[in-house]
């Protein structure tokens, strides 16, 4: 599968005028016996079952307790998730917001009864009505994680910490006397436009950017002179964080915007890096469980989802991830994560995220905007250098 298949039926509904999210399933009023099993769709890392590493386990407990038997399928990028759930055949999906509003309007995921989950109550406040999940008023799933995408930078290229995302936009020579091109990365996927148009809508006020998935024709053509401009100084398009490890520890790169989950692990290797949010602040993603519209293990999945919301639970996975928890309690009741895991991973940044969402055409800031087919399309041309 190419990494930016399109769904292009639901990217039509999203972009289409007059678009009209869909609520073709009606939501559980009750809950029944368990079936057995559960098939989930899930970023790398997500659902552990200490396979990795024996203290990272949370899936056993859950099938001991509820005989729900998770089987896991691991997703490389939010297109793929979209793919995978149209195809079908899945109960639960881990998606990240430029993919959750695509499954709404695709019909692909079900209305979630949140009565039916005793401990939604328990979720950050700011996130248990998020538009990347919460249409009309109805929830379509259950947040799960969340987290900044940083600037991660080499300590001995840069003295003192980047303050800007011209770090990585703009021809520059760093404090070790080098210029930053060809060691600099940026993410794969088409939804990292936006960082770009961040960058402007903070640098360049005049272009009247208000929101950096809502770019009316001139700002997008801004944006990705911008991004035309990066792709002069790129070492590599990352899209696998574990081989990003791998290129600031052996190939020389030394900025990128990255996730805490690379910053803590090239740390704890002894790596000379570490990490900011500048002053332009950032983009970020908070991921939601959502059901499939033809779950065939309704009952294990809202047990699934009740369960992950387990202070515990989500201790541990953001311990693993590098992530934050959606319910608060988690920072503290997981011995994986430490009193200072959440503090480490940004969780005070959260006001100064944008988080990821799918662009459409119908835009509250300005009306009519540039959709998310356009995105695709662009940033696949520029990465080839067009």
């Amino acid at each position: 599968m190419h990494r930016f298949t399109v769904l292009f039926t639901s990217l039509m509904l999203l972009t289409a005028p007059g678009a009209a999210f869909s609520q073709k399933a009606q939501m559980l009023t009750s809950l029944g016996q368990n079936e057995g099993q559960l098939s989930v769709i899930a970023w790398a890392g997500y659902l552990e079952r200490g396979q990795s590493d024996k203290a990272y386990d949370w899936v056993t407990p859950f099938e001991k307790a509820t005989g729900c038997k998770v089987s896991v399928k691991v997703a490389g990028s939010s297109d793929e998730m979209v793919s995978l759930m149209n195809q079908g055949g899945y109960d639960l999906v881990t998606a990240s917001g430029d993919a959750s509003l695509r499954l709404v309007a695709g019909g692909k995921v079900q209305p979630i009864n949140t009565r039916l989950i005793p401990s939604y109550g328990t979720v950050n406040p700011k996130l248990q009505s998020a538009p990347w999940h919460t249409v009309g008023g109805v929830h379509y799933g259950v947040p799960y994680q969340w987290g900044p995408n940083v600037l991660m930078y080499s300590t001995k290229a840069f003295k003192t910490p980047p303050t800007s995302w011209a770090a990585v936009f703009k021809p520059q020579t760093l404090a070790d006397g080098k210029p930053n091109k060809g060691r600099i990365q940026a993410y794969y996927g088409p939804i990292y436009v936006a960082d770009a148009a961040l960058y402007l809508m903070k640098t360049q006020p005049a272009l009247g950017i208000k929101n950096p998935y809502e770019l009316n024709e001139a700002q997008y053509a801004a944006v990705l002179a911008v991004l035309r401009t990066q792709r002069t100084l790129i070492q590599r398009y990352w899209n696998d964080a574990n081989v990003q490890v791998q290129d600031f520890t052996n190939e020389g790169v030394v900025a990128s915007a990255s996730w805490p989950f690379q910053v803590n692990t090239l740390k704890a290797n002894k790596q000379p890096v570490a990490s900011v949010i500048p002053a332009e602040g950032a983009t970020g993603w908070a991921d939601t469980t959502m059901m499939h519209v033809a779950a065939k293990h309704p009952n294990c999945a809202y047990r699934w989802m009740e369960y992950s919301l387990t202070p515990k639970v989500q201790g541990d996975v953001a311990a693993w991830f590098g992530s934050l928890p959606a319910v608060q309690k988690g920072c503290t009741a997981s011995t994986l994560l430490g009193k200072d895991g959440c503090a480490t991973n940004g969780y005070a940044d959260f006001d100064r995220i944008y988080f990821w969402r799918t662009p459409i055409s119908r835009c509250a800031t300005q009306g009519t905007c540039v959709p998310y087919n356009r995105w695709v399309s662009d940033y696949i041309a520029i990465q080839g250098g067009r």
